[in-house]
């Protein structure tokens, strides 16, 4: 079951990437009847392309608006690929939401694993945090109590169509070391791994966000 924090405005962007998450999410909010506009970024992949394409045919055919951004600058000494990727596509949510004077929230699509992810990530480091639900007033993300296979299962279930990026089995990247790795040797000794993290980002929302 697809799960909710907050309350998601009848007008919204999503930030859609093509793959299983965002794809579920745009017909998910499109069956509740809000207006859906999508916002790509293309890192300049193989992949990105293939994205972009499946994004302006999906856009087309569902008759919804699509903002779409490009890498715009080399990456600089010393910064890493992930860095560098996160600070572009943030660069350009900012820009199209100031396009529209900061009235319409736009939607990233975290869900739980990433959740889990991040937490253990920073707790490695010493400093365990969450992904926040919401980020510089206008990105939220409703979606973090919802586990990846959920969307997974509405994609197949409501024919959406949507790819999986080769990369996300790339071990060289942080991420994808902690999501095939360090997880399940995690769940080998707290099996309830995902439980846990979900119980704190619900209690965070509701110390923070509730009476939004």
């Amino acid at each position: 079951m697809i799960s909710i924090l907050g309350k998601i405005p009848p007008k919204v962007f999503v930030a859609c990437s093509g793959g299983p998450d965002s794809m579920a999410v745009v017909d998910f909010l499109k069956r509740s009847g809000r207006e859906v506009s999508l916002i790509y970024f293309n890192h300049g992949t193989e992949h990105g392309y293939e994205a972009q394409s499946l994004l302006e045919k999906y856009s087309f055919n569902n008759d919804l608006e699509l903002h779409l951004g490009q890498i715009n600058r080399p990456i600089a000494k010393g910064e890493s690929q992930e860095s560098f990727w996160r600070n572009q596509r943030y660069g350009f949510f900012r820009k199209v939401i100031e396009m529209y004077h900061n009235e319409i929230p736009l939607i990233t699509c975290h869900h739980l694993d990433d959740q889990v992810e991040t937490w253990l990530f920073s707790s490695i480091h010493g400093n365990p945090r969450l992904i926040p639900y919401k980020r510089n007033g206008c990105i939220i993300r409703p979606f973090l109590l919802t586990r990846k296979a959920e969307f997974e299962s509405w994609c197949l279930n409501h024919d959406v169509p949507y790819l999986t990026d080769p990369s996300n089995q790339d071990t060289a990247y942080m991420r994808n070391h902690i999501r095939h790795n360090i997880v399940p040797q995690i769940l080998i000794v707290n099996p309830g791994i995902h439980k846990t993290v979900w119980k704190k980002t619900r209690k965070e929302w509701v110390e923070q966000y509730k009476n939004d």
